[in-house]
């Protein structure tokens, strides 16, 4: 027969705490970080120091399980009547066990199902993280799952249930959420509740059964690929608008001119920056590298002397957790070059000004480029310099408008789709294209990542067999004259 108690506990005396003699008890009075007033008895410990004592508030109970082993279990319980039935049912549970009635599969279920879901959501979150997630989708999870656990009021994971999350994607729906962002919810319900098939907390996954909603007729944001003479433009943007900037008169008389002067030092730090971020847009336009995984790369992960210049991407930084070599184009090669040289002569100044030891060469870990967090907008200020953009007033403001006439965009991950976009222009064949997208589909290659608009479609007709009807109506009369 199993029985309740209240476990005992001890821990060391709040540095704040004030002690007090009640009832001929020591008895140390604090308040948390709340304010909330609290008290425990204080007691010697073994290492002379003063502890408090106290029991915890819930009870627990104490009774045989289906092995014939004693365990303990929290009830949840602060009023003894509610936790002597937690305790009841959890000996007949026991004895269903042991009667063939329940599996272990089953009893572990009902113990999880006790827990909040927010503590398995934080289990599941430790999980991605030692599977190496990056923080970004981490963050990312945690918010998703917790905007649906709040708004459909799951507390327990016997409440997941797909009747009212789908009611919530109707909902969101209807207020204009996009099918893309929808499906990334039901991507994300859906992998929790196989994590919590594998760890024993649920039996089946009926998250599954959550329709998918159809993203290829629904596309908010179609990026666009950049013609040659664009994508030279937003270089040219780069490299000269920093300095541009600065020169620029922003008031008085000469508002819109160019000073004349600005500080050598400043000047040559202006077209640093500026040759950087066109180096930058170069890399992501002729590699297909994502932001992100531009951003992760070090001195240690660029491979120039080798026969095949490449950069490494190690699997824990690419989006599909895949070791890459990225090759490098001969001019990439001495652009990249002539960049760690700049960057290293910039540490050696560096060092002769504060009088530290001359570096011989860049460290491993340095990074490769400064992706700044601020790209996005960079970006777009780079695209209204270049004349790719224009600026149009939208609720009593100014934006920067990158939408052409087709609905299409230009963004930062638009220099993917013109890689994607320019391979297949020049004829490289899909298989080869996908691998250097590092796709597992090539249906997203071609379909998502190529803009039909820059392939020669009329010159492709043009190689199709010639098929003259002239000459072979001429023949046909030539046989009724005969």
């Amino acid at each position: 027969m199993g029985f309740l108690f209240k476990k005992q506990w001890t821990a060391p005396l709040p540095p704040q705490a004030e002690i007090v003699v009640i009832k001929g008890v020591r008895t140390a009075r604090w308040r948390t970080r709340s304010g909330k007033l609290r008290t425990a008895e204080v007691i010697d410990g073994a290492d002379g120091r003063l502890r408090i004592r106290g029991r915890t508030a819930a009870y627990l109970a104490r009774f045989k399980n289906a092995d014939d082993v004693w365990v303990e279990v929290p009830t949840g319980c602060k009023d003894e009547v509610a936790a002597r039935a937690v305790l009841v049912n959890l000996e007949k549970q026991a004895e269903r066990v042991r009667a063939g009635v329940l599996s272990g599969e089953e009893v572990a279920v009902a113990e999880h199902a006790r827990t909040p879901i927010a503590d398995h959501l934080e289990s599941y979150v430790s999980y991605l993280k030692l599977k190496g997630s990056t923080e970004h989708r981490l963050k990312q999870v945690r918010a998703r799952l917790t905007r649906v656990f709040n708004d459909c009021g799951i507390k327990r994971l016997p409440e997941l249930d797909p009747v009212p999350v789908e009611q919530w994607l109707v909902d969101r729906q209807n207020e204009d959420m996009a099918a893309a962002t929808r499906n990334e919810y039901r991507l994300t319900l859906v992998a929790f509740s196989n994590w919590c098939m594998r760890s024993g907390r649920l039996l089946v996954n009926r998250m599954k059964s959550l329709p998918r909603a159809d993203a290829n007729a629904d596309r908010r944001h179609v990026r666009r690929a950049l013609t040659e003479a664009e994508l030279e433009a937003l270089l040219h943007a780069a490299m000269v608008r920093p300095l541009h900037e600065a020169l620029l008169v922003r008031r008085g008389a000469r508002a819109g001119t160019l000073a004349a002067k600005v500080r050598p030092e400043i000047r040559e730090q202006l077209e640093a920056l500026g040759r950087e971020r066109a180096l930058l847009y170069k890399l992501l336009a002729l590699t297909g590298l994502r932001k992100g995984e531009l951003a992760s790369l070090t001195v240690g992960d660029v491979y120039l002397d080798e026969k095949n210049p490449y950069l490494s991407l190690e699997a824990a930084k690419a989006k599909n957790r895949t070791d890459a070599d990225i090759p490098l184009r001969a001019d990439l090669v001495e652009d990249i070059g002539d960049h760690l040289a700049e960057q290293l002569e910039h540490r050696r100044r560096e060092a002769a000004r504060r009088g530290d030891p001359m570096p011989s060469q860049l460290a491993p870990d340095c990074r490769l480029l400064n992706v700044p967090s601020g790209l996005i907008r960079i970006f777009d200020r780079d695209l209204l310099f270049a004349g790719l953009a224009r600026v149009e007033r939208r609720d009593g403001r100014d934006v920067i408008a990158k939408v052409d006439a087709r609905g299409m965009t230009l963004d930062v991950h638009a220099l993917r789709v013109t890689f994607c976009t320019h391979l297949s222009k020049a004829g490289v064949p899909l298989r080869t294209a996908q691998a250097a997208m590092r796709h597992s589909d090539p249906s997203l290659t071609a379909r998502v990542y190529t803009d039909p608009k820059l392939l020669d479609v009329a010159g492709a007709i043009e190689a199709l067999p010639s098929l003259p009807l002239r000459s072979r109506k001429a023949k046909g009369t030539r046989m009724q004259a005969i």
